[in-house]
C-alpha cells in the first residue's frame, strides 16, 4: 500500500498481516480523489474506519489541512500511528 499522488507520492505504508482486512485499492483511491480533487486543498477530511490511514494520509498528501482518523481496532490505531510517524513524522510536517 502506498500514497499515490501529491506531496508524499510513492510513500509506502505499513499494512496488516493476513487477509482479514482489505485495504482500499490504488484504483479505488484514485477514483475517489479524482472526484474530490478540486475540493481537497485546505479542507478538513474525515477518514472513518481508517484502518492503516491510507485514505486520510492520501488526503494530507494532496493538501488537506486537517484529517480526523477514526477506528475502534487497537491494531488499526497502532498501525495508523506508525504510518503517521514513519520517517520522523514528515507526513505531518514535524
Amino acid at each position: 500500500m502506498r500514497i499515490i499522488a501529491g506531496k508524499h507520492r510513492g510513500r509506502v505504508l505499513k499494512e496488516f498481516n493476513g487477509r482479514d482486512i482489505r485495504p482500499t485499492s490504488d484504483r479505488a483511491k484514485e477514483a475517489l480523489f479524482n472526484i474530490l480533487q478540486f475540493d481537497i486543498a485546505g479542507c478538513s477530511f474525515l477518514d472513518l474506519y481508517s484502518g492503516t490511514g491510507g485514505i486520510g494520509l492520501e488526503a494530507i498528501s494532496r493538501g488537506a489541512e486537517n484529517v480526523v482518523f477514526v477506528d475502534n481496532s487497537r491494531e488499526s490505531v497502532k498501525l495508523l500511528k506508525e504510518n503517521i510517524l514513519k520517517d520522523g513524522g514528515k507526513i505531518l510536517g514535524y
